[in-house]
């Protein structure tokens, strides 16, 4: 597979909530980064970091990514687009610019950093709380 395609592959994995496939996709001492201000954020090592960082994030948001691009650039794979969906906790929408930067070798993601609208993320987690909150 060409670092698109396997980039993709996970994609379509994390869409078909099929976490085995995704981390199958994974190299062995892969990195996940994402902001340390983020619930679900920090700094992941290996498959089994990586399946906790995906945990922690389905456990905090119900969300999807529309990919507006997806292009290989500078030893890259970039993803630009939007994550919109709902906090688990209160409920509260969000749609929010991201973008991803993938390392891809050998057909495996080695490096992945999620990079999203942080302040954006943190005040829908932090809104008043849920469908029963009349505060």
């Amino acid at each position: 597979m060409t670092p698109i395609e396997t980039v993709e592959e996970i994609y379509a994995a994390f869409e078909a909530k099929d976490l085995d496939r995704a981390l199958e996709l994974l190299s062995e001492d892969c990195v996940i980064d994402q902001d340390a201000r983020l619930p679900y954020g920090g700094h992941y090592e290996g498959r089994d970091g990586a399946a906790t960082f995906f945990i922690n994030l389905v456990s905090t948001i119900d969300s999807a990514v529309d990919r507006l691009a997806l292009f290989e650039a500078d030893t890259y794979v970039w993803q630009y687009g939007r994550t919109a969906g709902t906090v688990r906790a209160n409920g509260a929408p969000f749609d929010i610019a991201e973008v991803h930067r993938w390392t891809v070798r050998d057909g495996l993601a080695v490096a992945a950093h999620f990079s999203i609208d942080t302040p954006g993320m943190l005040a829908a987690i932090e809104a008043p709380g849920g469908p029963h909150d009349h505060g």
